[in-house]
């Protein structure tokens, strides 16, 4: 006799996560996913040749040793042992969740955000709550209190869909009044002045997450990771998948890790294309959000937001229009190339006329 639903309970009730549409290479100006325009470093373009080349019948380094070396010298940690290497920032936000918040207890996070968060907890059989954003999209003080039931807190940082950032001030602010540990998911740290790092170096209960995807161009190949102090990164590892990591993915981190001057070009160039952006929407009437990401967030007070996005869509343009429960809508819009900005940006504008 079947099993009227064999599925854990908790897998039967959630919804699952769903991310931007992924259509055909080519087949139109893709701004809804926050990826990078450019192309990856040359140097790493080579590194994954010469990866491909080599024992890929063995199987990889399961640390991820040469990346963690790289990245705790890029990154101006103390060693590669505060380093853990993931499938993409979202394996590492899987092995925290995983590691802290067991079935029956709560994870913490703003709303609205990165709603994978949510969904994590889900799978766990764990509870979520949301604390929303004041006006200004600021942390409430709410955020920060802690109770017996709370077991880890998670902090985007930008925050998405806004583009915000909170300062490392307050974010220490915050974890000292936590008894649980505060993740801060840096996945457009490079677009922004500032970061958590040192934080890390001298609260073990502060962790960073950070991923490849973004900045340097390599979203195909999934690969982020988690910076922490060691006794944290020693526990955890015991969680990830023995081989996480595949052996052109590591040569690929690893390599990209080695070309910070052209990351520093690549964040002045998105930067100043960003801010092209903004001045371009304000004066088309939207209220923008001041990003530190490599996108903008943006409202039109005539609230046709849909249909801007539906009439990018049907020419070949696709943005990210985003509704929140108790929150309102908008559109989410990655900065691309300057020639896809001009397309969007004149498309969006004829929206408008239309």
């Amino acid at each position: 006799m079947t099993q009227a639903n064999p599925f854990r309970p908790a897998l039967a009730k959630m919804l699952p996560y769903a991310p931007g549409e992924q259509p055909p290479p080519g087949s139109c100006v893709k701004l809804n996913t926050n990826e990078n325009p450019y192309p990856p470093p040359p140097a790493v373009v080579e590194a994954i040749r010469t990866a491909a080349g080599g024992p890929i019948n063995r199987y990889p380094d399961p640390m991820a040793t040469s990346f963690r070396r790289a990245a705790a010298e890029a990154l101006g940690m103390p060693g590669p042992e505060w380093i853990l290497a993931g499938n993409g920032s979202d394996e590492i936000l899987t092995i925290l969740v995983r590691g802290f918040v067991g079935e029956g207890q709560r994870l913490r996070l703003p709303y609205p955000s990165y709603i994978l968060y949510r969904t994590l907890a889900d799978i766990q059989g764990a509870s979520w709550e949301q604390t929303p954003f004041e006006d200004g999209w600021k942390l409430p003080a709410e955020f920060a209190k802690s109770d017996d039931g709370l077991r880890l807190v998670l902090l985007p940082n930008p925050n998405s869909p806004s583009g915000t950032i909170v300062s490392p001030n307050e974010v220490e602010k915050v974890s000292a009044s936590l008894t649980c540990p505060l993740v801060v998911d840096e996945a457009y740290v490079d677009f922004a002045e500032t970061n958590c790092l040192d934080l890390v170096k001298r609260n073990e209960n502060v962790f960073v997450t950070r991923t490849l995807s973004k900045s340097y161009g390599l979203a195909g190949l999934r690969f982020g990771f988690l910076v922490a102090q060691p006794h944290i990164v020693a526990e955890l590892t015991k969680i990830k998948d023995s081989y996480n990591c595949d052996a052109i993915s590591i040569a690929a981190a690893t390599a990209a890790m080695g070309c910070q001057e052209w990351l520093a070009d690549i964040k002045t160039k998105m930067n100043t294309t960003r801010a092209v952006m903004q001045s371009r929407l304000s004066a088309m009437g939207f209220e923008v959000t001041p990003s530190h990401a490599n996108f903008v967030w943006c409202r039109h007070p005539d609230g046709n937001h849909k249909a801007i996005y539906e009439f990018l869509k049907q020419n070949n343009i696709l943005i990210r229009y985003m509704q929140f429960a108790d929150w309102g809508d908008g559109l989410r819009i990655s900065v691309g190339t300057d020639e896809q900005m001009e397309s969007c940006l004149s498309t969006i504008e004829r929206a408008l006329q239309s």
